[in-house]
């Protein structure tokens, strides 16, 4: 609901922006004149082309300070990975305004063979300095459109490309956006700079450029970026599929983090950063030797990437990690009772928030109500998370009910399962996609139902 609210308000505040300097009748009609000639389609034709130009900039603005991963917009927006989530949004509502935007460009053939070119606006008026540039705005224009396409096609396709070379790829987007920037400058009409849209897109223009050079510098987040080494390596299981289990030794920048966070940890430079839940409560695991503070991830071979790690990794090895981020707190409403659904991989976020619930625990917060846990997993007996969660939720303080859900036993959360918990429900979801959607989906027709879910689509 937030990414409709977030993209419907940028498109919204552009839309009125630009009513505000064009006529109020439009010049439309009539879109064809007694003399036949179609002035009102050309004219349709042309605000088309103006505003799909202005809504694709303006995503593309916004993509770009999205991906500057800002901590102040986690609050808003409900955490980092629902920033990315939007991130990903935007940019696919900029590919489908920028066809939109050539649509409507190539419209003047079958306006020509149907009227003819009589009722065609002259060019308008742009920027003087920039008055010779217009043809080549146009064709740089036209080729950083397919380019852009083509990027976004990819991302979308993600079996096209290994995340490391799809990455390679992703960061000439800031390059396209650069020349989009200049044929939209460059062919923007003079009318448009006048307010409130010149100081709008002007505005918009200005901090997305700022944004695809601090990309292009490799700035992203790095002021949050801190040297830790690998403390110690422990293979939870045996088969191609068993977890990982990276225990880090921390540096005296870094932080802290609360349970239920994440952080971008770069284990190899040509790989780049990996999106890894923080799999132990603060505090929880003590210090080294040297007294350094030990985290937690717990990585599960899910992608080709994760799959090479077990042979990868050694002990001493530096890692960079970002971070933290993320509001995965499960921190609901008092009047609504906690319900929390971890299903595969989705049950990492979960150790740490019940490692917060144990005796003792650092930054313990005492106000915190009992939970209801499910723990959907492929196969309880082979689980080798399972006696871990068991053993975390039969101490916890306040109680955790633990259900489990072994799929190998035929047994399958539904999401009428957790309608028996009564009342009014936070729901706390990380797990496979699907069945964050039914959860969704069920939770729209129980209006006391609040879900909350943690999602690492990024790409």
């Amino acid at each position: 609901m937030r990414i409709k609210a977030a993209l419907g308000a940028w498109l919204l505040a552009i839309t009125l922006a630009w009513l505000a300097v064009v006529p109020p009748d439009f010049g439309v009609a009539p879109l064809v004149d007694a003399q036949g000639a179609a002035t009102g389609w050309w004219q349709l034709r042309q605000h088309t082309i103006y505003l799909t130009g202005l809504w694709s900039i303006g995503l593309m603005s916004l993509a770009l300070l999205l991906a500057l991963r800002l901590p102040w917009l986690e609050r808003p927006l409900g955490g980092m990975d629902q920033v990315y989530r939007l991130h990903k949004w935007v940019g696919i509502g900029a590919a489908a305004t920028a066809v939109a935007h050539w649509g409507a460009k190539e419209s003047s053939g079958w306006i020509k063979a149907l009227w003819g070119r009589a009722g065609k606006p002259a060019h308008d008026a742009v920027l003087p300095w920039l008055t010779d540039s217009r043809g080549f705005a146009k064709d740089l224009g036209e080729w950083a459109f397919y380019l852009l396409l083509a990027m976004v096609l990819i991302t979308l396709w993600q079996r096209l490309l290994p995340y490391r070379r799809w990455r390679i790829v992703h960061r000439a987007m800031p390059l396209l956006y650069l020349a989009l920037v200049f044929h939209a400058v460059a062919l923007m009409p003079l009318a448009f700079w006048a307010l409130p849209l010149g100081l709008l897109m002007g505005g918009l223009l200005a901090l997305g450029s700022a944004a695809a050079l601090w990309s292009l510098a490799g700035w992203i987040g790095l002021r949050r970026q801190h040297a830790a080494r690998i403390e110690a390596l422990t293979l939870l299981g045996s088969g191609a599929d068993a977890p990982l289990e990276v225990t880090l030794a921390m540096p005296p920048s870094w932080p802290g983090h609360r349970a239920g966070q994440f952080a971008f940890v770069r284990f190899h430079a040509a790989e780049g950063a990996h999106p890894f839940t923080i799999a132990s409560a603060p505090g929880a695991l003590g210090a080294n030797t040297r007294g350094e503070p030990l985290l937690r991830l717990v990585i599960k071979p899910l992608g080709d990437y994760t799959r090479t790690l077990h042979g990868r990794l050694h002990a001493g090895q530096g890692v960079s990690i970002e971070g933290p981020y993320g509001r995965f707190d499960a921190r609901g409403h008092a009047a609504r009772r906690q319900v929390w659904v971890a299903a595969g991989v989705g049950v990492t976020p979960f150790l740490a928030l019940l490692e917060a619930r144990q005796p003792g625990a650092a930054g313990r917060r005492g106000g915190s109500a009992p939970v209801q846990m499910h723990y959907c997993t492929r196969d309880a007996q082979r689980d080798p998370l399972l006696a871990r969660v068991q053993a975390l939720c039969a101490q916890a303080e306040p109680p955790v009910e633990l259900r489990v859900y072994s799929q190998a036993q035929g047994q399958l959360l539904q999401p009428q399962d957790l309608e028996g918990s009564g009342g009014p429900l936070d729901i706390w979801f990380c797990g496979p996609q699907g069945l964050g959607d039914a959860l969704d989906a069920h939770a729209a027709r129980r209006r006391p139902w609040r879900v909350h879910r943690e999602s690492f689509a990024m790409r």
